[in-house]
């Protein structure tokens, strides 16, 4: 099973079946700052659907091809991370990531970020990893951008929220370019 002691703070560990009505509880107490930018909050309406996206996950686990990791800061779930999916040809994968809104600004995110990078190209072996947010998404932006991620562009009109389009931004990380000094 994956598990990650980021630092003295955070833990990321794989979201299971028994954390499914703690994630759910978390998700609706936050749905509104949330749906602002994710676009799966109205198909999440019940526990069952919660664990339906974490057995979800566990099959992706299993199938090596990605898997989202639940965000615990001082022993308390705040959050999820994940790897969308791996492509092994390319070496390459995605992370996406959400937080409930009142541990934003301690660096939780950033910190995280940082972990899965470093297990993305040290464990796995990848060579490029990817984060796309959508441009009004100023918070989410800064995780990449102070990770000393490349943006590549924008993506125009590429994802439907609900009742009308956003541009992605889409930031990359190349294995050769993922150092110390950049990721401060």
């Amino acid at each position: 099973m994956f598990g990650l002691k980021v630092d003295h703070e955070i833990e990321l560990g794989l979201l299971e079946e028994r954390h499914a009505e703690q994630l759910f509880t978390l998700i609706t107490h936050n749905r509104a700052q949330l749906r602002q930018w994710l676009g799966w909050l109205d198909g999440t309406t019940a526990v069952e659907d919660t664990k339906a996206f974490v057995r979800g996950s566990l099959q992706r686990f299993a199938y090596n091809n990605g898997f989202a990791a639940g965000i615990w800061y001082k022993g308390k779930l705040v959050g999820s991370v994940d790897f969308h999916s791996f492509d092994w040809t390319a070496r390459q994968t995605a992370i996406g990531y959400w937080l409930a809104a009142g541990f934003e600004g301690k660096g939780i995110m950033t910190r995280s970020c940082r972990a899965m990078c470093d297990y993305a190209f040290g464990e796995l072996g990848l060579n490029r990893v990817s984060i796309h947010a959508a441009t009004g998404n100023t918070k989410s932006r800064a995780i990449p951008e102070r990770l000393g991620f490349v943006q590549e562009g924008i993506a125009r009109q590429s994802e439907w929220l609900y009742d009308h389009y956003v541009d992605l931004v889409a930031y990359t990380m190349l294995a050769q370019d993922w150092s110390t000094d950049k990721r401060q």
